[in-house]
């Protein structure tokens, strides 16, 4: 499986824009699904969008519709999150994760097998 590093965490006033980056090594993403996940404290992860192993398939909470956008660059290895109109609740923990079997979708985070450290996301007021 491959490696995942997660980047591009930071604070971020209430309204404002970060775009997470997950960077692979170790073999190429393009045959897997790519997940994002977050986790805040005292809760539970929850997933916040997943794209297909072939670019044609996305899926998001509905808490992030219509503000997150996820995106592969399977050129150069790389997945992005962009998050725009960011509120308090979304700040947390992310993560990026690699499907654990290829040209699979998944959703739930037991279906995803290689993790990234992580990137803390701080929303202010």
């Amino acid at each position: 499986q491959v490696l995942l590093v997660e980047s591009g965490g930071g604070l971020v006033q209430v309204g404002g824009s970060l775009r997470l980056s997950c960077s692979a090594s170790g073999g190429k993403i393009s045959r897997y699904t790519i997940g994002w996940f977050r986790q805040a404290p005292g809760k539970d992860g929850e997933p916040v969008a997943v794209i297909s192993w072939n670019n044609r398939d996305t899926v998001y909470a509905d808490s992030v519709k219509g503000r997150f956008t996820i995106s592969r660059d399977d050129a150069t290895n790389t997945v992005y999150l962009q998050m725009n109109s960011l509120n308090i609740d979304d700040a947390a923990a992310y993560y990026c994760a690699a499907h654990r079997r290829s040209y699979e979708l998944g959703w739930e985070s037991t279906d995803f097998g290689s993790w990234g450290p992580g990137t803390q996301v701080t929303v202010s007021s």
